[in-house]
């Protein structure tokens, strides 16, 4: 066979696409993880999730340096080797010929990738718009919604910066009034949480943002409970998803909002840069873009995508990040992220000098958790963390919230957590 030819019938099958029997997961990854899938088909994920056997699988498709424990996934999680290939190749594919491989190839893998996103998140394709990050997705909403001087949102003090900063820059730019609420969290009474949302509630009040998932301690919010409250008022609901998608298993319209934003480049695993935003489909032409479009007020998702020109490699490689998540399952990789959060810290809780900032409770949080040291700051503990044991972690102090922010992954190993717990109570028992 000819070079030619050869290439040609390479290019052919990449540029079939993420979701075809050629794709990279099938070619690599689907025999292995199948068969490990095989081996535990009879029990339940929770049982799965401290089978050690079949994680050590998983971890094998992960690249992570190994002189570095990385536990700060909750900002940017590492893709598994199957989609940094898919990314590579997309790559080298668009710069064989930019403007042919990116618009006129690659380009129509974008429908089949936002049906495969819809299939997760549990919604029709045409909810669905394809984007680079949870900030991206809600400013979008943020600065796209129809509201005038006097109109009131309320959010949280323990939102992400940049949904706060973007309210208050509408606030101050047009005279919206927004109201912020605070927790002293671990909170584990949907009720209290709900009421606290309530109370603030005024005959203004238009909308209502909720983090799912905070990101500064792992608080799981009822959202449903709270949108439920919400509409019944006529308010609508806007929800930052950035750390529960991909995390925990749940379909999008089940939470009842109305906007959601996420990032794909965390507990996903997709490529660095890659998001998503889910509107419902009769909000859709109520909001106008961020970024012009010549139907801005047309009920077409798509009016969200026009950025001009963006990294249809990173776009393409999500695809192999959804067929990495699926082969494991939403539920397998919640219960198995929550089974290493509770490991570890269930096991320095019991140090009179560590004190948990988060639950334990599955049902009010997942991977991220908080942990501090009595007599000294979480920058000091962090840098300690990674200093003395190559631990990376992240400080936080925001608010009312001091800790330093712990999140394993599928790929974390238990003898990684082992280490955090003999440092963690080593640094306790000799804070200074």
């Amino acid at each position: 066979m000819s070079d030619s030819r050869r290439s040609f019938i390479q290019k052919a099958g990449l540029i079939t696409g993420a979701f075809s029997l050629n794709s990279l997961y099938n070619q690599l990854y689907a025999a292995d993880i199948e068969s490990a899938n095989k081996k535990i088909f009879s029990l339940t994920p929770q049982q799965a999730a401290s089978n050690e056997d079949y994680w050590a699988v998983i971890q094998q498709a992960y690249s992570v340096n190994p002189n570095i424990i990385n536990l700060n996934n909750g900002g940017v999680s590492p893709a598994p080797k199957v989609v940094q290939d898919a990314l590579d190749r997309y790559n080298k594919l668009t710069n064989e010929g930019p403007s042919y491989y990116m618009w006129r190839i690659l380009d129509q893998g974008r429908e089949p990738l936002r049906e495969k996103l819809a299939e997760l998140a549990g919604c029709d394709s045409d909810q669905v718009a394809i984007n680079r990050n949870s900030t991206e997705a809600l400013n979008t909403v943020i600065f796209g919604l129809n509201l005038k001087v006097g109109d009131e949102v309320i959010g949280t003090k323990q939102d992400y910066p940049n949904m706060i900063n973007a309210w208050k820059q509408r606030a101050a730019r047009e005279g919206i009034v927004y109201t912020q609420i605070s927790f002293d969290f671990p909170v584990e009474d949907d009720e209290a949480i709900v009421n606290a949302y309530e109370k603030a509630i005024t005959p203004k009040t238009k909308l209502l943002h909720i983090t799912h998932m905070v990101n500064w301690s792992g608080q799981l919010m009822p959202v449903k409970k709270i949108a439920k409250m919400a509409h019944a008022k006529g308010i609508e609901v806007l929800v930052d998803g950035a750390h529960s998608f991909g995390l925990i298993d749940f379909k999008i319209p089940d939470l009842d909002a109305d906007y959601f934003g996420t990032s794909l480049h965390k507990f996903l695993s997709a490529p660095v840069g890659s998001g998503m935003l889910w509107i419902k489909k009769d909000k859709i032409k109520n909001i106008w873009p961020l970024i012009c479009n010549d139907k801005p007020n047309s009920d077409d998702i798509r009016k969200f995508e026009t950025i001009g020109t963006r990294s249809f490699p990173i776009e393409q490689a999500i695809g192999e990040a959804i067929n990495f998540h699926n082969a494991i399952g939403s539920k397998r990789k919640q219960e198995r992220i929550h089974y290493l959060k509770n490991y570890w810290a269930s096991a320095v809780k019991q140090n009179p000098n560590v004190k948990i900032h988060t639950s334990l409770n599955p049902k009010y949080s997942c991977a991220i958790c908080g942990v501090s040291v009595n007599g000294i700051t979480p920058a000091e503990l962090d840098n300690r963390l990674f200093n003395n044991y190559k631990i990376h972690t992240v400080g936080i102090v925001w608010e009312n919230i001091s800790c330093v922010r712990v999140t394993p992954h599928v790929y974390t190993k238990l003898k990684d957590l082992d280490k955090l717990i003999k440092a963690i109570n080593e640094i306790a028992d000799k804070p200074k």
